[in-house]
């Protein structure tokens, strides 16, 4: 055993428990309430950072703080390749809170998973990057690049500061690409890298009836409901084969390539058992398609709010002035979000009866990404994983999004290789929210096997067009 490793199993016990310090912060960018757990968790985290040897400061924006840490540098007579870490502090909202089994920052233990809010999306999983270099430094073992990690805190509201950051620390930031764990695996027998995420597109629509509430039995009948015109409205949004119907949707949609096909049919996926664990009778999805293909490389439409009337407990003969829906759109590449947007509105104008009022707010958006998932930085991704996990890596594209991931491309020039380490019940943006320890373990051995890996990405042989023929391991000249 060599001392990296040596080191990360001595000192397991006391990861988790800075990792549970960690999670005790309430930082939710979302609500301005918590602003108070945001400041102290980046705090927090820019201290860490230093007592584990790296150079960390607070990069203040105009929103929340962003934590920048840097390995020192190394010692060479060549140049070393640069890689950026990404992460973020910044977490879901806990409601509703009478369904968490625990306080959602209160880190509580369960057999081999901890759960807090955060715990997967997102402390946990960059915190492995963390304890994997801290592993290098301590044990004085070069590192065989240099390293620096950026851990914002407004990821969950779409990580408006962090382009500006980018752009401002150009020069510092520049970077041969980006590691990011923030998307998911299967098992611990079936590690994934992901090639590919879906982009998003958010908007508000509300329906504006009469100037106030009205009693329903007096005026109920001679005016349009606001709620029910926007019912009516939302559910000509999709059709009956799961299609959604606003013209040009899937206009720029390209389907999945042979190379990607077949990887998809060698996972592991279930769907009864996948539909028990939801929950739901029945599973429904775009007609045509798998639901591993509904859920990562199809795009979808859903309400995710519905405000209208009368809220509280008992009845209340109103007809409500007005009725809100929150929405979003996932994309695949290559839709663009604004022109989905535009083609939107302009659907839900033609929908929209001449009884009520339309307005429609746009929110936050990003595109979808996506990067060769035959490529050399993939591929140094899956050799770090086999690693680790001892099993051969999937390649998935992911259905959720993270945003900053284009401003990488656009701004610093870099690709991103995306690890995920969240498993598929850790229960992200949900109640009682986990990180399996097994995963935390075995992602600081990833990491800490990736870094000599991704030093010499040029010699990684080319992989198989096949996905059933295993690449040949190739030997590093580092002692990890």
């Amino acid at each position: 055993m060599n001392p990296i490793e040596s080191y990360l199993q001595r000192n397991q016990r006391r990861f988790v428990k800075e990792l549970c310090e960690y999670l005790r912060f309430p930082s939710v960018s979302a609500e301005e309430r918590y602003r108070k757990g945001m400041t102290g968790c980046a705090r927090w985290l820019v201290g860490h950072c230093r007592k584990i040897g790296l150079e960390a400061e607070l990069c203040r924006t105009d929103g929340d703080p962003i934590v920048l840490a840097r390995a020192p540098r190394q010692r060479s007579s060549g140049r070393l390749p640069h890689y950026l870490v990404y992460g973020h502090y910044d977490v879901q909202p806990p409601d509703p809170l009478d369904l968490w089994k625990s306080p959602p920052f209160q880190p509580r233990i369960v057999g081999r998973s901890v759960f807090a809010r955060g715990a997967s999306d997102n402390k946990g999983q960059h915190f492995a990057h963390l304890k994997a270099v801290e592993a290098y430094l301590r044990t004085r073992t070069a590192l065989p690049c240099e390293l620096t990690f950026v851990i914002e805190g407004e990821e969950e509201i779409g990580s408006s500061s962090l382009a500006g950051c980018l752009r401002e620390h150009r020069a510092r930031l520049a970077c041969d690409a980006v590691v990011i764990s923030d998307t998911g695996l299967y098992s611990l027998k079936h590690p994934a890298v992901s090639y590919g995420l879906r982009g998003l597109c958010a908007l508000e629509v509300t329906i504006h009836g009469p100037s106030r509430d009205l009693h329903s039995g007096s005026f109920g009948g001679s005016v349009d409901n606001p709620a029910m015109a926007l019912c009516q409205l939302l559910a000509q949004l999709r059709d009956e084969w799961g299609r959604i119907t606003i013209p040009g949707f899937y206009d720029d949609v390209a389907p999945l390539s042979p190379f990607e096909q077949a990887h998809f049919d060698l996972h592991p996926f279930d769907a009864e058992q996948y539909r028990r664990s939801l929950g739901v009778r029945l599973l429904f999805g775009e007609h045509g398609f798998t639901p591993i293909e509904q859920r990562s490389a199809r795009p979808t439409l859903d309400i995710n709010g519905l405000t209208s009337g009368y809220q509280g407990s008992g009845g209340k003969t109103i007809i409500p002035a007005t009725a809100t829906a929150k929405l979003t759109m996932r994309l695949v590449p290559h839709q663009k979000p604004k022109q989905i947007l535009a083609a939107t509105i302009q659907h839900l104008q033609r929908l929209c009866p001449p009884t009520v009022r339309l307005r429609v707010t746009a929110n936050h958006s990003s595109e979808p990404y996506l990067v060769s998932p035959d490529g050399e930085l993939v591929q140094a991704g899956r050799e770090a994983l086999r690693c680790a996990f001892g099993a051969e890596p999937l390649l998935v594209r992911e259905g959720g999004s993270i945003p900053i991931v284009n401003e990488f491309k656009r701004v610093l020039k870099a690709d991103s290789l995306l690890i995920g380490l969240a498993l598929p019940d850790d229960g992200a943006h949900s109640p009682n929210e986990k990180f399996n320890l097994d995963v935390f373990a075995r992602g600081m051995a990833m990491s800490a096997k990736l870094w000599p890996i991704l030093a010499h990405v040029q010699h990684l042989t080319t992989v198989s067009t096949d996905p059933r023929t295993r690449r040949a391991k190739h030997e590093h000249p580092h002692p990890v």
